[in-house]
């Protein structure tokens, strides 16, 4: 399957090619624009639409399944996916690294794409807080010392001995450079699981710190941490603790904030700054999990009115009475 989420546990594949979920692999795979070959949906009036084609080259007029990837079932419910799966990798290696600065995680990134190229299949980071709050409600353990940010490499590939002298070529550098100044690797399964629950706890961990302000944002790089450099500088003390993470190889940046319980002043000091922020850096406010009901009226942050008018005219043609996913992801007129 080449969509791999924390939620993996409970989510559904309708709902993820519904929100075109990204997840921990799309630095390997692609999106699932990409992966989805066909799609069988139900409109509004009940008409079944059957492009549940298995072909990965079908070029006969519109390409009909992709109006519903990423639609958040507005325009149809999808109720059958036929998924391009690649062969399961025969040997997988993970790297877990301590930087200094998130200069060095970039830099560090740039080193794991020259060196890794074909076996790179994740590159996620995470920042000290993050670290902390699984430490303190987890009760997870850390397997390196107290560094401003951490990186996790994920290499996957056919040839077990060629991609551990590759991991193990890139991490002599790195550290011979002065990117990363430590890191354990980890190719045995239970090690492995371990390492990537430190990345993925990190929305549970969350939970336990009170109310949680989420934004799913996608930024260029040489700016993907500033904005939450700026986000703690704006919210102060009125916030119990503002966090980034995510997937530094696809650009998508999880920005969350925290307060012991709901403030409407502390919501209304990052809406909409955070969005004016993203828009004025030519980032997305929505990276991979949609716009549902809180973003619709910010969507002109990241797209023209053009393409709102585009989305409000295919919306009335497909679902003229509004009873699909209503209210969401599409402005009122």
């Amino acid at each position: 399957m080449p969509l791999d989420l924390g939620a993996k546990g409970s989510c559904h594949i309708g709902g993820n090619v519904s929100t075109n979920a990204g997840g921990i692999r799309l630095l390997r795979y692609g999106s699932l624009h990409g992966s989805v070959l066909g799609v069988e949906a139900v409109l509004a009036d009940g008409t079944v639409i059957d492009c549940l084609s298995s072909l990965r080259k079908d070029n006969t007029g519109y390409d009909l399944k992709q109006l519903f990837i990423g639609s958040e079932g507005t325009l149809g419910m999808v109720t059958k996916v036929s998924i391009l799966c690649p062969r399961r990798p025969k040997s997988v290696n993970v790297a877990f690294l301590g930087c200094s600065s998130f200069d060095d995680v970039l830099a560090t990134f740039k080193d794991a794409k020259g060196m890794l190229e074909e076996v790179l299949s994740a590159y996620e980071f995470l920042d000290h807080e993050c670290m902390k709050i699984n430490v303190k409600y987890l009760n997870m353990t850390n397997p390196l010392s107290d560094y401003p940010f951490y990186v996790l490499v994920e290499t996957s590939g056919s040839n077990a001995a060629h991609d551990e002298e590759k991991l193990n070529t890139f991490l002599e550098t790195v550290m011979e450079t002065g990117h990363v100044v430590d890191g354990t690797v980890a190719t045995d399964i239970s090690k492995i699981k371990n390492i990537w629950s430190l990345r993925e706890s990190i929305a549970e961990a969350l939970m336990h710190d009170g109310t949680v302000y989420k934004y799913d944002v996608t930024l260029p790089q040489d700016q993907f941490y500033e904005i939450v450099e700026d986000m703690r500088d704006r919210v102060g003390d009125a916030a119990t603790r503002v966090v980034g993470y995510g997937h530094v190889g696809d650009g998508n940046l999880h920005l969350n904030i925290t307060s012991p319980t709901h403030s409407p002043t502390l919501l209304a000091s990052i809406e909409p700054f955070v969005y004016e922020w993203v828009a004025k850096h030519s980032g997305s406010i929505s990276a991979e999990h949609g716009l549902g009901f809180k973003k619709k009226n910010y969507i002109q942050y990241s797209k023209s009115n053009s393409a709102i008018k585009l989305m409000q005219d295919m919306k009335k043609l497909m679902d003229p009475k509004g009873i699909l996913n209503p209210y969401k992801t599409v402005p009122s007129r």
